[in-house]
């Protein structure tokens, strides 16, 4: 058995995939999610990438409904579906054909009451699974009352089913997670961008006609997403991809070892504190600059008649109306909790 348990940004996009899918039964379908995300966690460990495709992947990456598909995952040519569960009455055969007879092969999966741990029971065929349901029928006067059999293979002869392999560990090996701040490697000029998505290592990406070797991070640009509706600043990290893709916001590719956290990561229209005030008031940065980039130009949201200002316009609005700014360093800021 393998336990997995999911991250604030897999729980987010389990949950809102789940909205997005307008599921009669959301937290069944965001639960559901979280299995089939468990089960993608053990393939990337132990299957070779090239034998096994997650069908909802990208679904789930941006939070979209998904397209139909007879099966979650497609495994050394096998149709496997993921069965999730906090009942385990739910894997016996019987049930389990209940829902999926038509699969090749379903893996079993339970959760915690709070969602914040899920392990990988097992697996079985589904010709098996009909065996067994049709053999417990036939002699069910001589099973204990008190003891239903769970058909389940151990996760780990999942491994038989394809070519002799070692452990493969084939996890994303980038820092980055979404909603942070990063700058283009070894550019003086290069503007903060936003992850938005960091995609998974076998994912080919395109970049000027040519095909990106290793992995890829998709990033947006703080103007960009400023043009959106609402403030993107209050959507959570882990639904980026899926307000982007709503708001057809542009991405840009980038190999993640050609991307830097960024040393000043504010850009206007963020809201600021300054640490070293005991009772801060909240200012919003106008502009960045300084020689070595690590200067940032505010103002109070108290000085602003108008919240409603465009972030880039901000700078000239002040100057015309002659509102004072302050400049600190942009490591006597932090954003606004």
């Amino acid at each position: 058995m393998y336990l997995y348990t999911p991250d604030e940004i897999d729980r987010k996009r389990a949950h809102h995939q789940a909205v997005k899918q307008e599921a009669d039964d959301v937290p069944t379908k965001r639960r559901g999610n979280l299995g089939e995300l468990a089960f993608e966690q053990f393939c990337r460990e132990f299957l070779p990438v090239q034998f096994w495709t997650w069908k909802n992947e990208e679904a789930l990456r941006k939070c979209n409904p998904e397209s139909f598909s007879a099966f979650d995952f497609e495994v050394f040519g096998y149709e496997i579906d993921v069965k999730t569960s906090r009942d385990v009455s739910a894997f016996r055969p019987e049930k389990l054909l209940e829902q999926d007879p038509d699969d090749e092969i379903i893996v079993m999966v339970w959760h915690r009451d709070k969602e914040d741990g899920l392990i990988l029971l097992g697996w079985e065929r589904v010709e098996t699974l009909k065996s067994k349901a049709e053999t417990q029928e036939e002699f069910s006067g001589n099973e204990p009352e008190k003891l239903d059999h769970l058909a389940a293979r151990p996760m780990n002869e999942l491994m038989d089913l394809g070519p002799n392999t070692a452990h493969m560990n084939q996890k994303p090996q980038n820092p980055f997670s979404p909603g942070d701040r990063v700058v283009k490697s070894a550019d003086e000029d290069a503007s903060v961008a936003v992850v938005v998505e960091v995609l998974p290592p076998e994912k080919e990406v395109g970049v000027y006609g040519q095909t990106m070797e290793g992995e890829a991070v998709n990033v947006a640009f703080p103007s960009s997403l400023d043009g959106g509706a609402g403030d993107w600043r209050d959507i959570n990290p882990a639904l980026l991809s899926s307000y982007c893709y709503d708001q057809d916001i542009k991405l840009y590719s980038y190999k993640h070892t050609n991307l830097d956290f960024a040393t000043n990561p504010f850009a206007p229209g963020d809201r600021v504190v300054k640490e070293s005030h005991k009772d801060p008031d909240t200012a919003v940065v106008i502009e960045i600059g300084g020689s070595d980039g690590n200067s940032v130009t505010v103002v109070y949201e108290g000085q602003l008649d108008d919240e409603n200002i465009f972030p880039s316009k901000l700078a000239g609005y002040c100057d015309d109306n002659g509102i004072k700014q302050y400049s600190y360093d942009s490591s006597d800021l932090q954003w606004v909790g």
